[in-house]
């Protein structure tokens, strides 16, 4: 059976009320897992006589509009939260809000058809389009609400002129990709001043600007990010801290029908790069979902990672 792969553009996706705390650490941009939970869910309500997989994502953001308030240039912003209407007795009710972000994305995801279909007609290409479309306004991505798609579009990937009516559909954004190089070139440079210092330490020290003292009452400005680009710590995925438990063992568990495992959050570095450059290795900017396995407790990591 032959594979067939093609690429489908989501263009302009505005999306309201986003969740703006994407881990325990970082807030602002939702975490990726939002965004590849929400076509994974979308894969798995296509109808198609043969099979069809929505694979990594690449994400591109146009507009990122926190929902955060300050009074002045001095004091520490604030979520903007709702109001939500009292209980019966005249108590606040005991809702624990979220903070917020308005969002104009661009997404591009990877789509492999296998079957027997020699060649995927327009024909077909446009009923499946339809069907995407449809079904994409029928859920959420990283819990907000999709308001406005300017269009959705298939495109070849074995095309070198469709990858570049696809980076030209991507501007003016800023695609998110992973920095490992340079998490590891920092943690490296912090390990020379103190040799206990961890990848952990330079996540921290990437949110951090260096203020020195210079002659006649000027200072100077450092952080470890000036000629690295637009750095920024993000959430990859989830690490196990215990077993698998058996489904129905664990109280209170959110459901009894499956397996149930403790998770704490894995953090990484990321950087928002221009569309331009990634002429030449556009597939580098997917994300996509990745599982290994402990050997020693039979528990899993789940993580997000690229290729």
């Amino acid at each position: 059976m032959a594979t067939l792969k093609y690429y489908l553009l989501f263009d302009h996706v505005k999306i309201h009320n986003a969740n703006a705390i994407s881990s325990p650490l970082t807030y602002g941009f939702p975490a990726i897992s939002g965004f590849l939970g929400a076509i994974h869910a979308l894969n798995r309500k296509i109808e198609s006589d043969d099979p069809i997989y929505l694979d990594g994502v690449l994400i591109a953001c146009h507009e990122c509009d926190v929902q955060v308030y300050r009074p002045n240039n001095y004091t520490d912003y604030t979520f903007r939260l709702t109001r939500n209407p009292l209980a019966k007795n005249g108590d606040t009710r005991s809702i624990i809000e979220e903070g917020r972000v308005d969002l104009d994305v661009s997404l591009i995801v990877e789509v492999k058809i296998e079957g027997r279909r020699a060649l995927f007609s327009k024909e077909l290409q446009q009923q499946f389009v339809k069907q995407i479309e449809q079904k994409i306004y029928q859920q959420r991505i990283a819990g907000g609400y999709i308001t406005e798609i300017a269009s959705i579009e298939l495109y070849s990937s074995s095309s070198a002129e469709d990858r570049d009516i696809l980076i030209k559909a991507l501007l003016p954004a800023f695609v998110l990709v992973e920095a490992q190089q340079e998490l590891q070139e920092i943690t490296a440079e912090l390990q020379q001043k103190d040799p206990n210092a961890t990848a952990l330490d330079a996540l921290v020290e990437t949110a951090m600007l260096h203020h020195h003292p210079q002659e006649k009452e000027h200072w100077q400005t450092t952080s470890v990010k000036q000629g690295r680009g637009w750095l920024v710590p993000i959430p990859l995925g989830y690490q196990a801290i215990s077993p698998l438990f058996e489904a129905g063992t664990v109280e209170h568990a959110r459901s009894n029908q499956h397996p149930t495992q403790f998770v704490e959050c894995i953090y990484g570095l990321g950087k928002w790069v221009f569309p331009l450059r990634l002429q030449e290795n556009l597939s580098q900017a997917f994300w996509r979902y990745k599982c290994s396995e402990l050997q020693s407790n039979g528990a899993d990591i789940y993580i997000i990672n690229q290729d």
